[in-house]
């Protein structure tokens, strides 16, 4: 019998989860057995998944999860150095030349399991079968434009937090943009993928003029001068081999109008990273690094984004996901084989 074991998220303002309580009473329907662990902060509350008929366990409890068991979570595990014996299916980010991805790697290879990445989950042509790309561009325009309105008021961003959902997060943006003469002017890179998209949308909602980029005018390689044109740049391509630098480290003492970096691709740490003015990941107590002075220019670089908006992202994630994880009695081949052998090509690289 195929065991899919839900942990509970340990990384703080994380309120996600990959699989909803209807979701999980599909599964046992097929014949699956779905532990779940109990989490206070997780946006739908585990009573939903015992009604459902899954197994509840308490949190943290998945390093004591029977050998046979798939460890499902979203977030990074507690960086503690211990073996991972099990097979656990997340968000590594460990295949993009980040330093911290490779202590996760040489993790599983001490305790011999298999991490099956989230962001590798891909069908027969390559594409993605599940993302939280919509939402984290979303979160993160409506952040940078935070940004952008303390700057206006001669602060920083302040602590952001969870919101009950998309309205009120309208609610609150515009209330902090309304005393404001003008608005600024975005320029989104991505702008056709789903990160983009969401970016994009929420420029509109808020009357923001944005000017979407995506292949076709990033495919020269660079330099980007239109970016510094712009008050606000929001980055939503991922970090890889081959991508273009979009803001070099010289232009901070530019003559710019640009004053916010709303990195949403955020891989600070990655050898391939296209904003390479900062060095580490932002936080919800502290949602911008301040990286010049005078004219200001700050970047908003949180890596869980879509927690602004959880149950939203949450649900829309499940719902994408839901018919890959009743695959899951098939590691063997389709989507979970192809990201058994990514696994096991970096494992190689080690």
């Amino acid at each position: 019998m195929t065991h899919l074991w839900v942990r509970a998220e340990q990384r703080a303002n994380e309120k996600r989860v990959g699989l909803t309580p209807e979701g999980a009473a599909a599964l046992i329907k097929r014949g699956f057995a779905v532990t779940v662990e109990e989490s206070p902060a997780r946006a739908i509350p585990t009573d939903g998944y015992r009604a459902a008929g899954c197994a509840i366990a308490p949190e943290g409890a998945w390093p004591e999860a029977p050998l046979d068991a798939i460890i499902f979570g979203l977030k990074e595990l507690p960086e503690d150095g211990t073996p991972l014996p099990h097979r656990h299916i997340m968000f590594g980010h460990a295949f993009k030349g980040q330093h911290s991805g490779r202590r996760l790697l040489e993790r599983f290879r001490a305790g011999g399991g298999v991490l099956y990445d989230l962001e590798y989950l891909v069908d027969e042509t390559g594409r993605r079968v599940a993302a939280f790309g919509y939402w984290a561009g979303y979160a993160g325009a409506a952040v940078s434009l935070m940004a952008w309105a303390a700057q206006a008021d001669g602060g920083t961003c302040p602590p952001v937090a969870t919101f009950d959902g998309r309205d009120a997060l309208l609610s609150d943006l515009a209330a902090r943009l309304a005393p404001l003469p003008a608005l600024p002017s975005a320029l989104v890179i991505g702008a056709l993928g789903r990160v983009g998209t969401g970016a994009s949308d929420l420029c509109e909602a808020m009357g923001v003029r944005v000017t979407k980029w995506d292949m076709a005018e990033t495919a020269h390689g660079g330099p980007f001068p239109e970016v510094l044109a712009h008050e606000i740049f929001i980055n939503c391509i991922l970090a890889r081999p081959g991508t273009p630098v979009f803001v070099p480290k010289s232009a901070v003492g530019a003559p710019r109008r640009l004053t916010v970096i709303g990195d949403v691709a955020c891989d600070p740490d990655s050898d391939y990273n296209p904003v390479p003015v900062y060095d580490r990941a932002t936080t919800w107590a502290a949602p911008v690094i301040r990286v010049h002075q005078a004219p200001p220019l700050d970047v908003m670089a949180i890596d869980n984004l879509p927690s602004l908006l959880p149950r939203e992202s949450s649900e829309d994630f499940a719902g994408q996901l839901l018919a890959s994880l009743q695959t899951l009695d098939t590691l063997d081949r389709g989507i979970w084989g192809r990201a058994a052998e990514t696994f096991k090509t970096h494992m190689k690289d080690l």
